[in-house]
């Protein structure tokens, strides 16, 4: 039996569960040539809410049109997105348009997802993440005590002294989600900053598997190559700077970091001492699933862990392993130095 990972979810929908049509046409796909900017889109949605009051002026009128046209454009040409939240009319905008990876295995020609754990869905996408709001409205219901946070994102978080390529002042690092209490003053605001951390994958671009798809008539087979979620990547190169830079400031002021994975991204690391309460974290980690539920076109995200730990604790799983003694180390250094 020969294991591999594949594509799990396609443009937002299983890809078993799709047609070989679909399969196809998604193959085809190419992805943002028609889509609208973020601006133009809330542009949009101002003169749609003035034009039902009869409140727009005739340049406003003209402007609305051309928007409208574009929207019908994007509609007829972009695959929308069904997990983004953000915007009124979300597209895809990841190249390929996969969500996510999934372990298959091939027993005799027949392909199978591989069952437990090591077959769950690996998010690929962040977006994945956002779906229905659901895992913001249980950060904020949780920790901030209102299950209807505001999401504000893109936070200045780092200000540069001033070098080579940036100004005294200038933003060189943000905090990409913060959720407010809108029911706190602005006196004393009530928020905490969440990281969401997809996985990286490594191996050969999807594009041979996508014209695969196409040449076999739209069959979804067992891919032709190998490829993997990358953890080392995306955990210890990527999310593990992002929290020595920020949560060591959020402690000082008192505020905790909610870091969102999915559950075998978290099993990936090491092993993390956890403490008993939230008061005595800084990182709480919040695990979620992927589940297939019967009647849905479209897999639910479920929160299926929460695990409070301090910063110090977070990096060692990360890092996910021990150093050798140094006796081990440098009998390495002679077999290699023989070599």
């Amino acid at each position: 039996m020969t294991e591999r990972f594949h594509i799990s979810e396609w443009y937002g929908r299983p890809v078993l569960n799709l047609t070989d049509e679909e399969r196809i046409a998604f193959a085809k796909h190419k992805v943002g040539g028609s889509a609208m900017t973020k601006s133009d889109l809330r542009r949009l949605l101002l003169l749609e809410d003035k034009f039902s009051r009869g409140k727009l002026s005739t340049a406003e009128a003209e402007r609305l049109e051309v928007l409208r046209k574009r929207l019908d454009k994007q509609n007829q040409n972009e695959k929308i997105c069904p997990f983004r939240t953000d915007l009124a009319h979300p597209t895809c905008t990841k190249p390929g348009g996969v969500c996510s990876l999934q372990l298959y295995s091939d027993t005799n020609g027949r392909l199978d997802v591989v069952n437990g754990v090591r077959g769950k869905i690996r998010a690929l996408c962040p977006y994945r993440f956002h779906q229905m709001n659901k895992v913001f409205q249980f950060i904020g219901k949780t920790i901030l005590g209102n299950e209807s946070p505001s999401q504000v994102r893109e936070i200045g978080f780092l200000q540069s002294t001033g070098n080579l390529d940036s100004s005294p002042g200038e933003d060189v690092g943000r905090i990409d989600m913060v959720l407010v209490d809108r029911n706190s003053g602005d006196s004393n605001i009530r928020w905490v900053a969440v990281e969401i951390q997809a996985v990286y994958f490594s191996g050969p671009e999807m594009k041979t598997e996508f014209t695969n798809i196409i040449d076999s008539g739209g069959v979804f087979s067992f891919p032709l190559k190998i490829r993997r979620p990358d953890y080392r990547s995306s955990g210890p190169k990527r999310l593990m700077p992002q929290l020595q830079i920020k949560v060591p400031t959020l402690r000082r002021w008192g505020k905790k970091m909610v870091i969102v994975v999915d559950q075998p991204f978290f099993l990936s690391m090491g092993e993390m001492r956890k403490v008993s309460d939230i008061t005595d974290s800084d990182i709480v980690w919040c695990v979620v699933d992927f589940i297939n539920t019967v009647g849905s076109k479209i897999n639910q995200i479920e929160i299926i862990d929460t695990f409070y730990t301090t910063l110090e604790s977070a990096i060692e799983g990360l890092t996910g392993g021990t150093p050798v003694s140094l006796g081990e180390f440098e009998e390495r250094i002679c077999l290699k130095n023989q070599a």
